[in-house]
This record gives structure tokens, sequence and C-alpha cells, in this order.
């Protein structure tokens, strides 16, 4: 039996600083807008706050979870706590649920009894909530290619930051309309918005903590590349899922009635594994297919 896992991607400490000031900005703002949305009468101001403080909760789950993810193994955790970013992906995605649900059932109440609008207040509020949201995205922007979390972190203030715009448009189309009913309409399609970020999100997170494949990972490809094997007449106990949001693990059992190939050989397939497939953690464990002592978990569908 054989192991890899040199190439774990565990969140980098230098982000913690990211995370810290992402925390803060979004926080302050939570609080300047909750307080000029109740003296507006803004419904999509409210609807923003509480997208806002969401984003503050999503934010401090992934730092833990970063944090967390780079505590080494130990007796009882014998992964490590890698899978926490795991949990915190799938905690985040309830209460942002959660908050839509909120925002949905005020802004209807607001569509049936529309309230007078500050207009102005509110549009100078969303332009502070464009430069937050913003300058919070640009803290993640030279990683985000190299690591899903930060990438996630990045596209999610980025969004944030189009969704304040929209309340901006609304606040001057009603200083030119006067149609106050555009305010809790804007709240509905912020809450639209967040549904259609937060249900890949619930979905994906959802799949990861019952160790599904990870979407990227293509499964008849390494069955395909597996069964190409110098050597190698059938494989079982194949086993593939997500440690972290970064990290994935595969286990596999090789028939190779030749023998053990040679440290080389499993050294090379799990550097393949790696580079081709994203696989970071592999375990392998060759098998001769003696018909004497067989494998108790083949074949295949064996669990």
């Amino acid at each position: 039996m054989a192991h890899d896992h040199h190439s774990h991607t565990h969140e980098r400490p230098g982000h913690d600083r990211a995370f810290a000031i992402g925390i803060a900005l979004n926080l302050g703002f939570v609080a300047i807008e909750s307080v000029y949305g109740v003296l507006a009468h803004s419904m999509a101001l409210l609807a923003d706050a509480g997208h806002n403080l969401s984003d503050v909760l999503a934010l401090a789950l992934a730092w833990g979870a970063s944090v967390l993810g780079r505590r080494i193994p130990s007796r009882r955790f014998t992964y490590g706590l890698g899978s926490t970013s795991i949990l915190a992906a799938l905690v985040n995605a309830m209460l942002l649920m959660l908050v839509v649900g909120g925002i949905a059932v005020e802004a209807v109440q607001r569509l049936l009894d529309p309230l007078p609008i500050a207009a102005t207040t509110v549009i100078w509020v969303a332009l502070c909530g464009i430069v937050v949201n913003t300058a919070t995205a640009l803290l993640f922007l030279r990683d985000r290619e190299h690591d899903l979390n930060v990438k996630g972190a990045f596209l999610h203030m980025a969004a944030d930051a189009a969704v304040s715009l929209g309340v901006v448009l609304a606040a001057a189309a009603i200083l030119y309309t006067g149609w106050t009913w555009l305010d809790p309409a804007m709240s509905l399609v912020i809450a639209v918005v967040i549904v259609g970020g937060t249900w890949g999100l619930l979905r994906d997170s959802a799949n990861l903590a019952l160790h599904a494949v990870p979407p990227r990972i293509d499964t008849a490809q390494i069955r395909e590349y597996l069964s190409g094997l110098a050597g190698v007449v059938e494989f079982h106990d194949l086993h593939i899922w997500g440690m972290s949001t970064t990290e994935t693990a595969l286990t596999v059992h090789l028939v190779m009635p030749g023998g053990h190939p040679s440290d080389r050989f499993i050294a090379q397939l799990a550097d393949e594994l790696r580079d081709r497939f994203g696989i970071g953690h592999a375990t392998i464990q060759v098998e001769t297919g003696d018909a004497d002592h067989p494998c108790v978990l083949a074949p295949d569908h064996v669990v």
C-alpha cells in the first residue's frame, strides 16, 4: 500500500490579513447601512445590509476554517481539520437562505403598503457599499486563481458590489418617477440574486459533506486511466472524495498479477493523479488477484 499526500493546498496564513480587513470593512458598513435603511425607510438598503451581514459571517467562517485547516493531524483527527471548510460552506449556505426568507417576507409587506423613501440617502449609502465591496474583492484578487476558497470570496464580494449598484439604480429611478414600489421590488431582486448564488453553494457543500466526488473530478476519465495502466488487469474499491473544499483524496486497489511494480511506479502514479486530475492525496493498494485469498472489498461495487 502506498500513499501520496504532499500536495495539500491549505489556505495560506497570508490570507489572514485579507480576511480580517474584509470582515472589519463589511461589519462597519452593515451597521451604517442598517441605520440609514431604517431612517430612509428603504427595504432595499435593509435587504443589502442583511446580505452584507451574511458576507461577514461567510468570511468569518471561511477564515476560521482556514485556520483550523492548517492544524496538523492528531490521534483523534487523523486527516487534520481541513474538512471544517466544508462545514463552513454548508452553514454559510443555510444562513444565507434564512436571510433571504426574512428579506422576501418584509419586501412583500412593503409592496402591499409602500412607504416614502429618502432616495438621495439611499443612493449615497449604496455608493459606499460599492466602494466597500469592491475594496474587499480586491483583497482576494491576486490569489483567486490558486485557491478555490479565495476565488469564492472574490466572486462573492464582486457580486455584492453589483447588488449595491442595483440599489443605486432603483433609488435613482424613484427620484425621477416617484415609484416607491421600486425599492421593495429591488429587495426581491436582491433576494433572487442571493438564492441563485447560494443554491450552488448549498448543493456542492452538502455533496462534499456526504463524500461525493467533487464537481471538477471526472470519474470516468480516472477509471479509463487506471484501466490503461501497464500490468493492471482490474481494479476495485475506488473512492474519490473531498477532504476539504480544496483537497481531493482517492483510494483504489489495483490487481496486478505480476506483483508489486516498484515504489517508482506508485510515485509516478500519484504524480499523474495530482497533475492530471487534481488529486493530491492518493492511497494505492496493489494485489496479485490470488483466488485463494480474495480481497474482501472486491468486486468494484462492494463498499
